[in-house]
């Protein structure tokens, strides 16, 4: 090849390569501008929070420590850490948070023996919770798990014929699949006593699948948890936003709500 050739092959490859940073760049740029438009839809419609009543369930807890991953991470650990930074965007919008717990423990009774009696206990009492504050939403944070490791996603399920809480899921599922961009799945339906019992909409939310090594390995990252709880805040802003269930205004059992909130001794465990 002369020289001649050479110099012109090695500029058209430089051109090409910086077409191609500049494609990656304009790319990258049109996303972060999407993603910073869709934040601030959600920061104007935030105040469809206010009076809300929202029951946050990191599921597991206690004894239970739900899916235990290859390496020995632990479900109820992953999900209590996406709990919490739900909490602080849903009380930042002015919504009134009750956490089914908030530390490594359950609402059974220390002298009920048996993992299964105690699970019953926690199971009631988290009910108990959401229906005696009169809550206008019930979510429960899990981690999904198959023999097929190479499932993935995050998925939201409900209750068998709950509209409402069918509703909320897809404003949830919605904002999962825009945020976290690993999902095409639809809510479900299902049948499960916290769903079952509850008297407001209930969406149950599998963040992703311990059972795949890839997002196994995200569901443990810090900013990704930041992800998972601020895609499941914005859904819960835009499901009020955009035709929840009307807010009954300031609750009547707010001194109930304290006293909660400032004693409770422990939190519940998961199905």
């Amino acid at each position: 090849m002369s020289p001649i050739v050479l110099r012109t092959f090695r500029v058209k490859k430089r051109r090409l390569v910086l077409l191609v940073a500049l494609v990656f760049l304009a790319f990258y740029l049109s996303r972060s501008k999407h993603e910073l438009a869709e934040q601030k839809a959600v920061e104007v419609m935030s105040p469809s929070l206010a009076n809300r009543i929202i029951v946050v369930d990191p599921g597991h807890g206690g004894i239970d420590p739900g899916v235990v991953g290859r390496s020995g991470t632990l479900e109820k650990d992953i999900v209590l850490e996406v709990g919490r930074r739900l909490e602080v965007n849903l009380e930042q919008a002015g919504a009134t948070v009750l956490m089914t717990r908030d530390t490594d423990t359950d609402l059974s009774d220390p002298g009920t023996i048996g993992a299964s009696a105690k699970k019953r206990e926690d199971l009631k009492r988290r009910v108990a919770l959401a229906n005696d504050n009169k809550a206008d939403l019930y979510v429960s944070i899990h981690v999904n798990s198959t023999s097929d490791a190479s499932r993935r996603g995050a998925q939201t399920f409900v209750q068998q014929g709950a509209p409402e809480s069918k509703k909320a899921s897809q404003f949830i599922q919605s904002e999962l699949a825009g945020t976290l961009k690993n999902t095409d799945r639809q809510p479900s339906e299902i049948d499960l006593y916290i769903s079952r019992s509850t008297s407001m909409p209930t969406v149950i939310v599998e963040i992703g699948f311990m059972t795949n090594e890839a997002e196994a390995k995200l569901l443990n990252d810090p900013t990704y948890q930041g992800k998972v709880a601020w895609a499941i805040y914005a859904g819960v802003v835009k499901y009020f936003a955009q035709g929840g269930v009307t807010a009954l205004g300031p609750p009547e059992n707010e001194q109930v709500i304290k006293t909660f909130k400032e004693q409770s001794p422990g939190r519940i465990s998961e199905p």
